[in-house]
């Protein structure tokens, strides 16, 4: 299993497994979010993600040891270092049996294991933001980062209650206008591993 670590940055990201889609109408996504906040959010803070058709991207942050003991689950835990992984699984098997109940399917929806890579810059950061941003343009499903309804870049843009750490996310661009600026051209990454 993934491990993923205590005050750790990550992005996330899986995609179906084979040539299938993921996510087959708007209720899958909203679906899917709510599962990623019943057992994801007390864990991790999230800072954006990106809903695709056939694959996912969030960028999050696990949250600190001392926070982590405040829950009462992770704090009976037997594998503390496992827990926030094997609530990533969770959220991915409990979407599947939904998903594959409504679909008439049977088997694995996702590839196994998902995918982590650690961020340890703040440029890589940023990039990651824009690029994860920028997947349905970059994907031709939209023109614009706005016109994709299943990403955080609207709740970013807005003030709007949001679980998102928008706060920090913006920090990263120092001003809103500098992030809807950044967002408005494609991205030169380097290095992002992308699908």
């Amino acid at each position: 299993m993934t491990m993923l670590e205590v005050d750790r940055h990550y992005h996330i990201y899986n995609r179906a497994n084979g040539n299938e889609n993921i996510f087959a109408s708007v209720e899958n996504y909203n679906f899917f979010l709510r599962r990623y906040k019943k057992y994801l959010f007390p864990l991790v803070e999230t800072f954006c993600y990106c809903l695709m058709p056939n694959h996912f991207h969030f960028l999050i942050k696990v949250r600190s040891d001392k926070e982590l003991l405040e829950i009462e689950a992770y704090k009976i835990s037997e594998k503390k270092e496992l827990y926030v992984s094997k609530q990533f699984s969770n959220l991915f098997s409990s979407y599947t049996q939904a998903f594959n109940k409504q679909q008439g399917r049977k088997g694995n929806l996702f590839m196994r294991p998902f995918k982590r890579k650690e961020i340890q810059d703040e440029i890589y950061f940023r990039k990651l933001v824009h690029y994860i941003h920028h997947n349905p343009v970059e994907a031709g499903l939209c023109i614009y980062p706005t016109e994709w309804v299943h990403s955080s870049y609207n709740a970013l843009i807005s003030r709007k209650p949001t679980l998102l750490n928008r706060l920090e996310v913006l920090r990263y661009f120092e001003t809103i206008d500098n992030f809807k600026y950044v967002h408005s051209h494609p991205p030169q990454l380097t290095g992002i591993e992308t699908f």
